[in-house]
């Protein structure tokens, strides 16, 4: 049920965000006269174009991205007033954030927890300043004191090193020069193979070309993004060994390890999904969209980091 929520809050969003590009684009037309599609040869106005489209789109799922996790969990909050009447592993998540913030010279970001049977935990935020960590009661249960401290510590990393805000512009970056250069060469793909050289419109080639190819630089651009997500879980693995032993934080990938089999995996295409175990391990071209490294690595990088 948790599923389809996130499921139709996730359409729900985006067609919110396309409505409103679609509403800021008519008014171009309407009101300034600008329409892109008669000049669809004119390179300048495509990456005008390119660029407003994916900046609305990411920009705008970023900053609902704390709303947006708010309503696909059912998610409850820790705060001064709850916190000396909950459970001593809520404590440790509470403390653990505090404690970072404080020495990060931060907000302290808001702090949650969620009924799941999903490992997981994440963060989410359009500022360092303004974030939000939330973890799930299954990792709770599991978790001794060292653990939560170094999940949060992991959290926390993607926090103050602004991760989501530089996910944020990787792929508003990538994904602008999908669009860019789908068009450049449907366009000149469409040229060559038109006999009318006085035209002033794209033929319906032109489309489907144009479609073909943003399949095609977009799975390009998103082999990209998750190299780069991979990246940034080890670099959070790092910066919470600065807080937590090292070892200590081995031994507990490794107690994951063994539970993987019985662990139900969580959806790849969760926003929200930050702390991440994969039940089953990808093969092939497949590791390549793998937005978390698997465990027996982030094991290997950690008991190669020198501290």
């Amino acid at each position: 049920m948790n599923l389809l929520k996130r499921i139709w809050l996730f359409i729900l969003t985006n067609i919110a965000i396309v409505a409103m590009i679609t509403i800021f684009f008519t008014i171009l037309w309407n009101v300034f006269w600008i329409n892109f599609d008669i000049y669809w040869f004119n390179y300048i106005l495509i990456a005008i174009y390119s660029a407003i489209i994916w900046f609305s789109w990411a920009f705008i799922s970023l900053f609902i991205s704390k709303w947006i996790a708010k309503k696909s969990y059912n998610i409850q909050i820790i705060n001064l007033e709850n916190v000396s009447d909950l459970d001593p592993k809520l404590k440790t998540v509470w403390e653990t954030v505090e404690e970072i913030s404080a020495r990060e010279n931060i907000k302290m970001p808001e702090v949650w927890y969620y009924e799941s049977s999903e490992p997981n935990a994440f963060a989410t935020w359009a500022s360092k300043n303004n974030s939000l960590v939330a973890v799930s009661t299954w990792l709770l249960d599991v978790m001794d004191k060292d653990a939560i401290e170094w999940v949060i510590g992991h959290e926390m990393a993607h926090v103050t090193n602004w991760d989501m805000v530089t996910m944020t512009l990787l792929q508003w970056i990538l994904n602008t020069f999908v669009i860019f250069f789908a068009k450049i060469v449907a366009n000149i793909i469409d040229s060559a193979l038109s006999w009318d050289e006085e035209r002033s419109w794209p033929s319906f080639t032109y489309y489907i070309i144009d479609i073909a190819l943003q399949m095609v630089f977009g799975l390009i651009a998103s082999i990209i993004v998750m190299w780069f997500s991979r990246y940034r879980e080890y670099k959070a693995d790092a910066w919470s060994a600065f807080f937590v032993w090292k070892d200590k934080m081995i031994d507990w990938l490794k107690t994951l390890q063994k539970l993987e089999p019985v662990l139900i995996k969580t959806n790849d295409s969760d926003p929200n999904a930050a702390f991440k175990i994969e039940s089953k391990p990808r093969w092939g071209i497949m590791k390549l969209f793998a937005s978390h490294p698997p465990l027996e690595d982030r094991i290997k990088a950690l008991e190669e980091l020198r501290i």
